[in-house]
């Protein structure tokens, strides 16, 4: 189904608020234990950057403390100005064409068996960093056969050109967060386009049709199931099949308030909708975000492309 913009189709009385208070179905533990501190000593030794970190995600010491991390290339500096992100933004350095190295080394050390790679945006570039990408998945393959690879990508400007560099590395995995409805597009990230993520995401279905794709969104910023549903339905229309929708948590009083918090029936109703409509994978719930569980996700539809196709 295509998009079709909703601007003028939304009834203010369907936004409905709740209290700002935090609550008690959204827990988050602060990060600790023998895993955790290895893993930021790692990351520091070899002066990597995680998104965990960046963006404060709420599941860090949970997957630290497991053994995973998703890293985040490309510097820790963003061209970008999204209403809900905490990683810095400003004018980046130039890339570093070692990063790769480094966070391959590490993925080696860690012995992981799925490996998520993201980065800020480098609007700086015309390639958006892509073949940065590229390294990374090529020397991961060399250091840590076995290991499969999500690469969480961003808009590239909607360039084909430079999503093609890196869907020729052969990624698991590819991935590209929607956000949020289009409606919110220009007050959440105001330097972002709804077609440009079209582009991407049903691209990298064109490019290599076997690829699993997937996409995530944050909910609690002024949209409405309605709306929610219609993104999930053109997401599918793109061929996405992963889909990931957690709660939008304020980072600071300087970030989007939250206009209200989703509750875990709603949640649920959600997941229901998206298995009903074709995604292969649903992860709804208040804390998830874009790798939570994503080790889970490529090993158990892997699994099943294999019966499927006897491969």
């Amino acid at each position: 189904m295509p998009f079709t913009p909703t601007r003028d189709r939304v009834n203010p009385q369907q936004i409905e608020t709740t209290p700002k208070r935090r609550p008690e179905w959204i827990r988050v533990r602060a990060p600790s234990g023998e895993n955790y501190e290895w893993l930021q000593g790692l990351m520091r030794a070899k002066a990597l950057h995680t998104v965990c970190e960046e963006a404060m995600c709420p599941n860090m010491g949970e997957c630290w403390g497991s053994g995973t991390a998703t890293f985040l290339m490309l510097g820790d500096v963003c061209t970008r100005t999204c209403g809900f992100c905490d990683i810095k933004r400003g004018q980046p350095l130039p890339l570093d064409w070692m990063e790769p190295e480094r966070v391959a080394q590490a993925v080696k050390a860690m012995g992981l068996k799925h490996a998520v790679i993201t980065s800020v945006n480098r609007d700086d570039r015309k390639d958006g960093g892509a073949p940065i990408f590229a390294l990374v998945i090529q020397r991961i393959r060399q250091l840590a056969p076995g290991c499969s690879i999500e690469v969480l990508i961003p808009d590239f400007k909607g360039s084909l050109e430079a999503l093609k560099i890196v869907m020729d590395a052969r990624p698991e995995i590819l991935n590209h967060n929607v956000e949020t409805v289009p409606r919110l597009f220009k007050k959440v990230q105001a330097q972002d386009n709804y077609q440009w993520t079209a582009a991407i995401l049903s691209g990298a279905k064109k490019l290599d049709p076997e690829v699993l794709t997937k996409s995530g969104m944050m909910v609690g910023l002024g949209e409405t199931m309605d709306e929610v549903k219609e993104v999930m339905r053109d997401l599918r229309s793109w061929g996405v099949d992963i889909l990931t929708i957690g709660q939008y948590l304020q980072p600071s009083k300087k970030h989007l308030p939250i206009e209200r918090y989703y509750t875990p029936d709603e949640f649920t109703e959600i997941k229901d909708f998206g298995l009903g409509i074709g995604f292969r994978w649903v992860e709804s719930g208040p804390l998830v975000r874009s790798s939570y569980h994503a080790a889970e996700q490529v090993r158990t539809l892997s699994i099943v492309h294999r019966k499927l196709y006897g491969e």
